[in-house]
């Protein structure tokens, strides 16, 4: 198909849509609410569920449910939405079903404000829930990664009976440019075997996450970490650009990889060897890439739109070979790239040694003189 030019947040939708999603539940959120605007009249339309809940608590448990029954499902929130998801993420997580979230992020916490951020990371990676589950998360950087990630978190999800995140921020919701949806999938003709559904001339299908003997929780909860580790094995994306020769490798996900391989380009003209390492799986976090990457660069500068929550993974997949630095914006600022390409001028003069965790001292310190000045 052509390419259209397409708003973020309904495109997201159309592609939903376009690759079988039976059962949509939600609650208006922004900078999300479009999202689930847009489903109010395409799922109807299609003759397939949609349902505005009375809150976040209740639409994560519908999803719960249609899950169950085997219909590809889904929702989308932000952030205090997300919040509100997580117990009932977790159930389905220990129910071993699949379903699909998208977190288009915004500025807080609390009540924050609807402008982008990349503050949920530790929300979606390190499973939000209470209990042992391991969500994969999708970071697309464009409106045409999301509608290819849509796509992508159904099969995952399916695949492997998992949670999917795909994880955007405002940005791209609200961005309008071009992209090209994908064709329409038929829907699925019968249930998966697992799914609960009419038992007739059958044994009764069991879903359920609660396992009251201690060993039988154990033996879940085992099958979920081994399912996790061959997760890790073949499902880490990733991208490099510029990387070859590179002697500053900057790593950075979502949109604000976007705007640093801006800035990677810009540097490079100045005859700066620096390129981009863009986490594609924020879980399964491409450790062992990044790890062979520090062993080729001579710097490594992390660029998030949060206090440094990714940074914390890319020190222990770095391990202390090089010296690692950082830079971001939060409560809703998205960097320039004249911002980065600043901090790549100065980390590549920069020779020094940075003890382990004053590189957020450094960069409050100067993110703190940078609004002083009124950038």
């Amino acid at each position: 198909m052509a390419k259209q030019l397409l708003k973020g947040n309904e495109a997201f939708a159309e592609a939903a849509v376009r690759v079988g999603v039976e059962g949509f539940f939600g609650y208006p959120i922004t900078p999300s609410t479009e999202f689930l605007e847009y489903m109010a009249k395409r799922m109807p339309a299609l003759g397939r569920g949609f349902v505005q809940a009375e809150s976040e608590v209740a639409a994560i448990n519908m999803v719960y449910g249609a899950a169950c029954a085997g219909k590809r499902t889904m929702t989308a929130t932000s952030g205090p939405g997300l919040s509100l998801m997580s117990e009932g993420i977790s159930y389905i997580a220990g129910t071993e079903v699949p379903a699909v979230i998208v977190d288009v992020m915004r500025g807080g916490p609390g009540l924050g404000n609807i402008a982008p951020s990349q503050s949920d990371y530790n929300q979606m990676v390190k499973g939000g829930g209470h209990g042992d589950y391991f969500p994969i998360v999708l970071a697309p950087a464009t409106v045409q990664e999301a509608i290819d990630y849509i796509a992508l978190a159904f099969d995952l999800a399916e695949k492997y009976r998992s949670v999917v995140f795909v994880a955007v921020d405002g940005n791209l919701g609200q961005m309008m440019e071009p992209a090209e949806l994908p064709p329409m999938r038929k829907l699925p003709e019968k249930p998966p075997e697992w799914a609960v559904y009419g038992a007739k001339d059958r044994k009764p299908n069991i879903l359920t996450s609660i396992y009251i003997d201690p060993p039988d929780e154990e033996v879940v909860n085992i099958r979920l970490l081994k399912r996790w580790m061959e997760i890790q094995k073949n499902e880490v994306r990733f991208q490099e650009h510029s990387l070859e020769d590179a002697e500053i490798g900057i790593i950075s996900f979502g949109v604000a990889g976007r705007v640093a391989l801006s800035a990677v380009h810009t540097a490079r003209e100045e005859g700066i060897k620096v390129g981009l390492f863009r986490p594609i799986t924020l879980a399964p976090f491409p450790k062992k890439a990044i790890e062979e990457l520090s062993k080729r660069v001579r710097r490594i500068l992390v660029v998030e739109m949060n206090t440094g929550m990714m940074l914390e993974d890319v020190k222990q997949a770095v391990g202390g070979r090089v010296p690692i630095e950082f830079y971001g914006r939060i409560g809703g600022i998205t960097p320039f790239p004249d911002e980065i390409l600043d901090e790549i001028r100065r980390v590549n003069q920069n020779n020094e040694n940075i003890p382990d965790g004053m590189e957020r001292v450094e960069w409050l310190e100067r993110l703190e003189e940078r609004i002083a000045r009124g950038e």
